[in-house]
Protein backbone atom coordinates (compact mmCIF):
# COMPACT_ATOMS: atom_id res chain seq x y z
CA UNK A 1 0.00 0.00 0.00
CA UNK A 2 1.02 3.63 -0.85
CA UNK A 3 1.40 6.60 1.31
CA UNK A 4 -0.83 8.79 -0.96
CA UNK A 5 -0.53 11.76 1.02
CA UNK A 6 0.31 14.64 -1.76
CA UNK A 7 2.96 16.58 0.38
CA UNK A 8 3.85 13.97 2.81
CA UNK A 9 5.66 15.25 5.94
CA UNK A 10 9.33 13.33 6.64
CA UNK A 11 9.19 11.34 9.41
CA UNK A 12 12.36 10.28 11.56
CA UNK A 13 12.72 7.84 13.69
CA UNK A 14 14.46 4.67 15.70
CA UNK A 15 17.17 4.39 18.08
CA UNK A 16 16.55 2.77 21.24
CA UNK A 17 16.93 6.29 23.23
CA UNK A 18 13.14 6.66 23.59
CA UNK A 19 12.22 2.75 24.52
CA UNK A 20 10.70 2.08 27.63
CA UNK A 21 12.29 0.09 29.47
CA UNK A 22 9.39 -0.42 32.05
CA UNK A 23 6.01 -0.94 30.92
CA UNK A 24 3.93 1.91 30.37
CA UNK A 25 0.12 2.77 28.93
CA UNK A 26 0.56 5.44 25.95
CA UNK A 27 -2.79 5.36 23.98
CA UNK A 28 -2.46 6.88 20.63
CA UNK A 29 -5.20 8.00 18.48
CA UNK A 30 -4.95 8.13 14.86
CA UNK A 31 -5.76 10.60 12.20
CA UNK A 32 -7.74 10.11 8.82
CA UNK A 33 -5.79 10.01 5.90
CA UNK A 34 -7.35 9.20 2.07
CA UNK A 35 -6.49 6.43 -0.23
CA UNK A 36 -7.45 6.38 -3.51
CA UNK A 37 -10.78 7.30 -4.42
CA UNK A 38 -13.19 5.54 -1.93
CA UNK A 39 -11.24 4.44 0.75
CA UNK A 40 -10.23 6.09 3.97
CA UNK A 41 -7.38 5.10 6.60
CA UNK A 42 -6.70 5.74 9.94
CA UNK A 43 -3.29 5.99 10.30
CA UNK A 44 -1.81 4.98 13.49
CA UNK A 45 2.09 4.59 13.09
CA UNK A 46 4.03 6.96 12.53
CA UNK A 47 1.95 9.00 15.36
CA UNK A 48 2.23 12.28 16.69
CA UNK A 49 3.67 10.86 19.76
CA UNK A 50 5.45 7.60 18.55
CA UNK A 51 7.29 6.87 15.74
CA UNK A 52 7.88 3.13 15.86
CA UNK A 53 7.09 0.03 17.87
CA UNK A 54 9.55 -2.29 17.14
CA UNK A 55 10.75 -2.66 13.63
CA UNK A 56 7.03 -1.42 13.12
CA UNK A 57 7.34 1.83 11.20
CA UNK A 58 3.49 2.76 9.51
CA UNK A 59 0.16 1.24 10.13
CA UNK A 60 -3.12 2.28 8.32
CA UNK A 61 -6.22 0.39 9.56
CA UNK A 62 -9.29 0.78 7.13
CA UNK A 63 -12.91 -0.40 7.23
CA UNK A 64 -14.86 -1.96 7.54
CA UNK A 65 -16.13 -0.25 4.49
CA UNK A 66 -19.04 -0.82 2.30
CA UNK A 67 -17.90 -1.05 -1.80
CA UNK A 68 -20.85 -2.85 -3.07
CA UNK A 69 -21.15 0.19 -5.30
CA UNK A 70 -17.77 1.45 -5.26
CA UNK A 71 -14.17 0.44 -6.67
CA UNK A 72 -13.22 -0.53 -3.46
CA UNK A 73 -8.92 -0.33 -2.96
CA UNK A 74 -7.35 1.53 -5.79
CA UNK A 75 -3.86 2.15 -5.34
CA UNK A 76 -1.72 2.77 -9.00
CA UNK A 77 1.80 0.93 -9.20
CA UNK A 78 4.30 3.13 -6.87
CA UNK A 79 7.83 2.04 -5.53
CA UNK A 80 9.39 0.66 -2.05
CA UNK A 81 12.67 1.15 -0.59
CA UNK A 82 14.20 -0.68 2.66
CA UNK A 83 11.27 -1.90 4.04
CA UNK A 84 8.64 -4.95 3.89
CA UNK A 85 4.76 -4.62 3.45
CA UNK A 86 2.73 -6.81 5.52
CA UNK A 87 -0.92 -6.86 4.16
CA UNK A 88 -3.69 -8.36 6.45
CA UNK A 89 -7.10 -8.91 6.10
CA UNK A 90 -10.47 -9.11 7.67
CA UNK A 91 -12.98 -8.99 5.31
CA UNK A 92 -12.64 -8.11 1.27
CA UNK A 93 -10.04 -9.29 -1.12
CA UNK A 94 -7.16 -7.24 -2.50
CA UNK A 95 -5.36 -7.92 -5.68
CA UNK A 96 -2.04 -7.49 -5.65
CA UNK A 97 0.83 -6.70 -8.64
CA UNK A 98 4.58 -6.23 -8.85
CA UNK A 99 7.48 -5.58 -10.53
CA UNK A 100 8.69 -8.89 -10.25
CA UNK A 101 5.40 -10.30 -12.29
CA UNK A 102 4.20 -11.59 -9.06
CA UNK A 103 -0.26 -11.38 -9.68
CA UNK A 104 -1.69 -12.47 -6.07
CA UNK A 105 -5.34 -12.23 -4.51
CA UNK A 106 -4.94 -11.91 -0.62
CA UNK A 107 -8.05 -13.12 1.35
CA UNK A 108 -8.95 -12.70 5.07
CA UNK A 109 -5.98 -13.97 7.61
CA UNK A 110 -3.70 -14.73 4.35
CA UNK A 111 -0.25 -13.08 5.02
CA UNK A 112 0.89 -11.30 1.52
CA UNK A 113 4.25 -9.96 2.31
CA UNK A 114 6.24 -7.93 0.07
CA UNK A 115 10.16 -6.94 0.74
CA UNK A 116 11.73 -4.48 -1.52
CA UNK A 117 15.65 -4.77 -0.17
CA UNK A 118 16.61 -2.08 -2.44
CA UNK A 119 13.66 -1.63 -4.71
CA UNK A 120 10.29 -3.29 -6.03
CA UNK A 121 7.32 -1.76 -7.29
CA UNK A 122 3.52 -2.49 -6.96
CA UNK A 123 0.00 -2.23 -6.91
CA UNK A 124 -2.86 -3.01 -4.80
CA UNK A 125 -6.55 -3.07 -6.40
CA UNK A 126 -10.13 -4.19 -5.02
CA UNK A 127 -10.84 -7.01 -7.84
CA UNK A 128 -13.56 -5.83 -10.28
CA UNK A 129 -15.99 -8.33 -8.71
CA UNK A 130 -15.23 -8.08 -5.34
CA UNK A 131 -17.25 -8.74 -1.79
CA UNK A 132 -20.03 -6.29 -0.37
CA UNK A 133 -16.99 -5.15 3.12
CA UNK A 134 -13.26 -4.07 3.16
CA UNK A 135 -11.37 -4.45 6.15
CA UNK A 136 -7.97 -4.61 7.01
CA UNK A 137 -4.77 -3.33 7.83
CA UNK A 138 -1.70 -2.32 5.84
CA UNK A 139 1.73 -2.37 7.98
CA UNK A 140 5.42 -1.69 7.30
CA UNK A 141 8.70 -2.98 8.45
CA UNK A 142 12.18 -1.07 8.30
CA UNK A 143 14.81 -3.41 7.07
CA UNK A 144 18.28 -3.02 8.87
CA UNK A 145 21.21 -1.06 7.40
CA UNK A 146 22.36 -5.18 6.50
CA UNK A 147 19.36 -5.92 4.46
CA UNK A 148 19.09 -2.45 2.48
CA UNK A 149 20.06 -4.14 -0.77
CA UNK A 150 18.70 -7.72 -0.81
CA UNK A 151 16.75 -8.55 -3.76
CA UNK A 152 13.10 -7.94 -3.70
CA UNK A 153 10.60 -10.64 -3.10
CA UNK A 154 7.01 -11.32 -2.78
CA UNK A 155 5.36 -14.09 -0.15
CA UNK A 156 1.86 -15.46 0.07
CA UNK A 157 0.76 -17.84 3.03
CA UNK A 158 -2.41 -18.79 3.16
CA UNK A 159 -2.06 -20.65 6.20
CA UNK A 160 -0.65 -19.31 9.49
CA UNK A 161 -0.15 -21.00 13.13
CA UNK A 162 -2.09 -20.01 15.94
CA UNK A 163 -2.02 -19.60 19.37
CA UNK A 164 -5.06 -20.15 21.58
CA UNK A 165 -5.89 -20.97 25.18
CA UNK A 166 -8.96 -19.35 27.48
CA UNK A 167 -11.18 -18.54 24.58
CA UNK A 168 -8.25 -16.38 23.46
CA UNK A 169 -7.25 -17.10 19.64
CA UNK A 170 -3.82 -15.26 18.36
CA UNK A 171 -2.75 -15.80 14.72
CA UNK A 172 0.89 -15.38 14.08
CA UNK A 173 0.96 -13.09 11.30
CA UNK A 174 5.08 -12.75 11.55
CA UNK A 175 7.30 -13.32 13.52
CA UNK A 176 7.38 -15.67 16.90
CA UNK A 177 4.54 -15.96 19.87
CA UNK A 178 4.67 -18.01 22.71
CA UNK A 179 7.13 -20.36 20.58
CA UNK A 180 4.88 -20.43 17.41
CA UNK A 181 6.63 -19.15 14.52
CA UNK A 182 4.94 -17.40 11.18
CA UNK A 183 6.40 -19.34 7.84
CA UNK A 184 6.73 -15.16 7.28
CA UNK A 185 10.41 -14.42 6.38
CA UNK A 186 11.78 -11.72 9.64
CA UNK A 187 15.00 -10.03 9.47
CA UNK A 188 14.74 -8.59 13.12
CA UNK A 189 12.95 -10.09 16.15
CA UNK A 190 9.72 -9.35 15.63
CA UNK A 191 6.09 -10.34 16.40
CA UNK A 192 2.93 -9.64 14.72
CA UNK A 193 -0.38 -11.19 15.96
CA UNK A 194 -4.28 -11.38 15.33
CA UNK A 195 -6.26 -11.47 18.68
CA UNK A 196 -9.95 -13.05 18.25
CA UNK A 197 -11.77 -12.69 21.79
CA UNK A 198 -15.39 -13.06 21.88
CA UNK A 199 -17.18 -11.26 24.55
CA UNK A 200 -16.34 -11.24 28.30
CA UNK A 201 -12.79 -13.59 27.57
CA UNK A 202 -10.36 -12.89 30.24
CA UNK A 203 -6.79 -14.01 29.02
CA UNK A 204 -3.30 -13.49 29.73
CA UNK A 205 -0.90 -13.46 26.79
CA UNK A 206 2.77 -14.32 26.89
CA UNK A 207 5.46 -11.31 25.95
CA UNK A 208 9.04 -11.43 26.08
CA UNK A 209 10.45 -8.90 28.32
CA UNK A 210 13.35 -7.32 25.95
CA UNK A 211 10.31 -6.79 22.99
CA UNK A 212 8.71 -3.32 23.00
CA UNK A 213 4.63 -3.82 22.49
CA UNK A 214 1.64 -1.95 21.16
CA UNK A 215 -1.67 -3.24 20.50
CA UNK A 216 -5.06 -1.54 17.94
CA UNK A 217 -8.36 -2.27 17.65
CA UNK A 218 -9.69 -3.27 14.76
CA UNK A 219 -12.96 -4.11 15.81
CA UNK A 220 -14.90 -4.58 19.10
CA UNK A 221 -14.13 -2.93 22.38
CA UNK A 222 -11.49 -4.44 25.19
CA UNK A 223 -9.20 -3.57 27.77
CA UNK A 224 -5.34 -4.18 27.76
CA UNK A 225 -3.88 -4.22 31.04
CA UNK A 226 -6.45 -2.08 32.18
CA UNK A 227 -6.65 0.35 29.45
CA UNK A 228 -9.91 0.32 26.60
CA UNK A 229 -8.70 0.26 22.95
CA UNK A 230 -11.45 0.41 20.53
CA UNK A 231 -11.21 1.07 16.61
CA UNK A 232 -8.77 4.31 15.77
CA UNK A 233 -6.47 3.89 18.57
CA UNK A 234 -3.49 2.03 19.58
CA UNK A 235 -1.97 1.35 22.98
CA UNK A 236 1.83 1.99 23.58
CA UNK A 237 3.06 -0.77 26.36
CA UNK A 238 6.84 -0.15 26.70
CA UNK A 239 9.16 -3.40 27.55
CA UNK A 240 9.82 -5.42 30.68
CA UNK A 241 6.62 -7.32 30.18
CA UNK A 242 6.23 -11.40 30.38
CA UNK A 243 2.62 -11.37 29.89
CA UNK A 244 -0.30 -8.95 28.88
CA UNK A 245 -3.94 -9.02 30.58
CA UNK A 246 -6.82 -8.81 27.85
CA UNK A 247 -10.66 -8.54 28.77
CA UNK A 248 -13.17 -8.23 25.88
CA UNK A 249 -16.02 -5.63 26.73
CA UNK A 250 -17.21 -7.12 23.08
CA UNK A 251 -16.50 -9.05 20.35
CA UNK A 252 -13.30 -7.91 19.82
CA UNK A 253 -10.29 -8.03 17.35
CA UNK A 254 -7.03 -6.84 18.14
CA UNK A 255 -3.29 -6.52 16.68
CA UNK A 256 -0.09 -7.60 18.60
CA UNK A 257 2.72 -5.48 16.97
CA UNK A 258 5.96 -6.24 19.20
CA UNK A 259 9.67 -6.73 18.78
CA UNK A 260 13.37 -5.96 19.43
CA UNK A 261 13.36 -1.89 19.85
CA UNK A 262 14.87 -1.01 16.16
CA UNK A 263 18.61 0.12 17.19
CA UNK A 264 19.27 2.46 13.88
CA UNK A 265 17.68 5.72 13.20
CA UNK A 266 15.95 6.25 10.00
CA UNK A 267 14.28 8.50 7.17
CA UNK A 268 10.54 7.59 6.04
CA UNK A 269 9.47 9.99 3.08
CA UNK A 270 6.69 9.09 0.71
CA UNK A 271 6.98 4.67 -0.03
CA UNK A 272 10.74 4.95 1.11
CA UNK A 273 12.83 4.09 4.24
CA UNK A 274 16.43 5.27 4.12
CA UNK A 275 19.08 6.21 6.44
CA UNK A 276 20.19 9.54 5.46
CA UNK A 277 18.02 12.52 3.24
CA UNK A 278 20.83 11.71 0.49
CA UNK A 279 19.03 7.97 0.45
CA UNK A 280 15.74 9.91 -0.36
CA UNK A 281 16.93 11.80 -2.59
CA UNK A 282 18.24 9.20 -4.97
CA UNK A 283 15.62 6.60 -4.36
CA UNK A 284 12.84 9.77 -5.49
CA UNK A 285 14.94 10.38 -8.66
CA UNK A 286 15.31 6.57 -9.56
CA UNK A 287 11.33 6.57 -9.63
CA UNK A 288 11.63 9.24 -11.67
CA UNK A 289 13.80 8.03 -14.42
CA UNK A 290 11.85 4.90 -14.40
CA UNK A 291 15.39 2.80 -13.18
CA UNK A 292 16.02 0.66 -10.06
CA UNK A 293 11.99 -0.43 -9.32
CA UNK A 294 11.01 -2.56 -12.46
CA UNK A 295 7.36 -2.49 -13.84
CA UNK A 296 3.90 -3.23 -13.27
CA UNK A 297 2.24 -5.05 -15.47
CA UNK A 298 -1.74 -5.09 -15.75
CA UNK A 299 -2.87 -2.19 -14.09
CA UNK A 300 -5.42 -0.35 -15.40
CA UNK A 301 -4.05 2.82 -14.86
CA UNK A 302 -0.94 5.70 -14.72
CA UNK A 303 1.70 4.95 -12.04
CA UNK A 304 1.67 7.01 -8.94
CA UNK A 305 4.40 10.28 -9.45
CA UNK A 306 6.75 10.90 -6.26
CA UNK A 307 5.64 14.31 -4.22
CA UNK A 308 8.30 17.08 -4.29
CA UNK A 309 11.19 16.58 -1.64
CA UNK A 310 10.47 19.07 1.60
CA UNK A 311 12.81 22.25 1.13
CA UNK A 312 14.29 21.64 4.65
CA UNK A 313 17.17 18.78 4.47
CA UNK A 314 16.04 15.36 5.94
CA UNK A 315 17.45 13.68 8.75
CA UNK A 316 17.47 11.07 11.24
CA UNK A 317 16.85 12.31 14.68
CA UNK A 318 14.73 9.84 16.65
CA UNK A 319 11.67 7.60 17.14
CA UNK A 320 9.48 9.57 19.10
CA UNK A 321 8.36 13.43 18.24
Amino acid sequence: MSNLDVKPAPTVCGGRQDVSAAPVHELLTARTVPLGESTQVRRLLPNLGRRMVGAWCFVDHYGPDDIAQEPGMQVPPHPHTGLQTVSWLHEGEVLHRDSLGSKQTVRPRELGLMTSGRGISHSEESPRDHARYLHGAQLWVALPGTRLDIPPAFEHHPELPAVTGGGLHATVILGELDGTVSPGTTHTPIVGADLTLPEGTRARLPLQPDFEYAVLAMSGSADVDGVRVTPGSMLYLGAGRTELPLHAATDSSLMLLGGEPFAERIVMFWNFVGRSGEDIVEAREAWRTGTRFGEVHGYAGPRLEAPALPTTPLKPRGRVR
